[in-house]
């Protein structure tokens, strides 16, 4: 089971043979249980960041904090899957055309936050990236469990009719 599972989150299949330059490219000298480990720290790493972004919202400058923050808090979240499948899978299975979309829109709002605060100062923009942040990776997110996206879209539907 737990080979399985290896297989599935390296992105290999039982007798899928990878080319040199695949192996090098894609390849670990961290095991498994460390990399495990390390996808937990850096996500909840991630979390934290958000946490704690979103507790300074309150001070003065608070808004800046929170944007840097937050966003520091998505991108460590994100990057935190770099430790399950590898880097290069991972930006392969980011821009597959289930995902293109929200990879984009949620890169897109990653730099725009730090936009809106720091070049534009624009405090109202700053919180609606945040949020289109949060939609964003949410979306991304979902579309790695088979059929949420569909049932996401069922329960809006339900709701909205």
């Amino acid at each position: 089971m737990m080979d399985k599972l290896r297989r599935v989150l390296s992105g290999r299949e039982e007798n899928e043979e990878l080319g040199l330059t695949a192996q090098v490219l894609d390849a670990s000298t961290l095991s498994y249980s460390t990399r495990v480990k390390w996808f937990v720290i850096c996500f909840a790493g991630g979390i934290l960041c958000s946490i704690l972004g979103t507790a300074l919202l309150f001070l003065p400058n608070g808004l800046k904090l929170f944007a840097v923050f937050y966003t520091l808090g998505n991108i460590a979240a994100l990057a935190s899957t770099c430790f399950l499948m590898g880097p290069l899978k991972q930006l392969k299975r980011m821009f597959e055309p289930t995902r293109l979309i929200a990879t984009i829109v949620m890169l897109l709002c990653l730099a725009l936050t730090l936009c809106a605060v720091f070049w534009w100062h624009k405090k109202g923009l700053a919180i609606i990236f945040c949020i289109l942040q949060f939609l964003a990776m949410t979306w991304y997110s979902i579309s790695y469990i088979p059929f949420a996206r569909d049932a996401v879209m069922k329960c809006f539907t339900t709701c909205l009719s």
